[in-house]
């Protein structure tokens, strides 16, 4: 298997550590003393830094050079049997999504649009903003992104080859379809950012839900009915391996009316939901990140807690709605904009 891409001379050579000097879990005492944690990695030896992570993804985005720091991390804790997790869960969680070998042959139109492992969120995907659309999804299709989380890349080089080949055999290549639609920011980052880093090769285009609707609200710009009130963005981890998206989703804001209120933990400052250590069975920190972001998000005064991850909604959509927010997905709110 390829090993993940990576140039440790110029890592070594960084001078400002933005990848762990910016982290929001992890503390260091001096830039100094954050320099000799990154050169343990790098050598392949212990540093504190595999214990302590939170395997948010940030240090992807922070790295001023692209330099996959957060792959390489997870690497070295898999190597060294360093697991985020107590290792029953890590176990039962790839029982859990594992291949079914379910999956069935079909012609799909476009746009098609590629809801993972998550079925039971297809009636998202409904209005004009996706007419004609053809939905896939199930485990076969899952995008494995989240053993970053538990320290499996070797789970992400064994079942990611074999579900880009599922998307293509069973959907995608008879049916003459080039390119697909990634409803959450997990898959997109897999088949970009995660599959260039592990040299996995995606022969088909894969394209941001963020794009498509941008694209398509100016399509339908004649139907938009701004909905001139003040939202509070979750940005989900995963999105720190497409940043660029952010950007677009603010575009898509301006022209459904939409005002993304500035939050203390929002935009490169965004904490996770607290979904990831409640998995790890860390829930003195999961409680912690709860009350944060929704501390912050009512401080703001919006009426809306928009959310583009299913798990970030899980994890914090009973709570926002506790607080006097409104839970909503992206997509939802742009069908609404749309009077749907």
């Amino acid at each position: 298997m390829p090993e993940i891409k990576f140039d440790r001379k110029l890592c070594s050579g960084c001078e400002t550590v933005d990848c762990l000097m910016k982290c929001q879990y992890i503390k260091f005492t001096s830039i100094d003393d954050a320099k000799a944690e990154k050169l343990k990695i790098n050598a392949g030896e212990t540093s504190r830094v595999l214990n302590e992570c939170l395997t948010c993804y940030a240090c992807q985005e922070y790295c001023p050079y692209g330099n996959n720091p957060f792959y390489l991390l997870v690497e070295m804790q898999e190597k060294k049997g360093i697991l985020p997790a107590p290792k029953p869960i890590v176990e039962e969680q790839l029982r859990m999504m594992r291949p079914k070998g379910r999956i069935t042959a079909r012609k799909v139109s476009s746009p098609v649009v590629n809801m993972c492992a998550f079925p039971m969120l297809s009636g998202n995907v409904r209005g004009k903003l996706f007419e004609g659309a053809s939905v896939i999804s199930g485990n076969d299709l899952f995008c494995n992104i989240m053993w970053l989380h538990f320290a499996k890349n070797s789970t992400i080089r064994e079942r990611v080859p074999q579900m880009i080949e599922n998307i293509m055999s069973f959907y995608l290549k008879d049916s003459g379809i080039e390119e697909m639609i990634c409803f959450h920011d997990e898959c997109y980052g897999t088949y970009t950012s995660v599959a260039e880093a592990f040299g996995i090769q995606v022969p088909f285009k894969p394209v941001h839900l963020f794009d498509y609707i941008n694209r398509r609200l100016d399509q339908l710009s004649d139907r938009i009915k701004p909905v001139n009130e003040k939202i509070a963005y979750q940005r989900p981890c995963s999105n720190r391996l497409s940043p660029a998206t952010d950007k677009v989703l603010d575009e898509i804001f301006t022209k459904i009316g939409a005002e993304r209120v500035p939050r203390q933990y929002d935009r490169e400052n965004a904490l996770c939901c607290g979904g990831v250590p409640r998995a790890q069975q860390r829930d003195e920190l999961a409680d912690e990140l709860v009350e944060k972001n929704i501390s912050d998000m009512v401080s703001t005064g919006a009426r809306y807690c928009v959310f583009n991850c299913p798990f970030c909604m899980a994890t914090l959509g009973q709570e926002a709605a506790e607080n006097g927010l409104m839970p909503v997905l992206v997509s939802d709110l742009v069908l609404i904009a749309l009077g749907e």
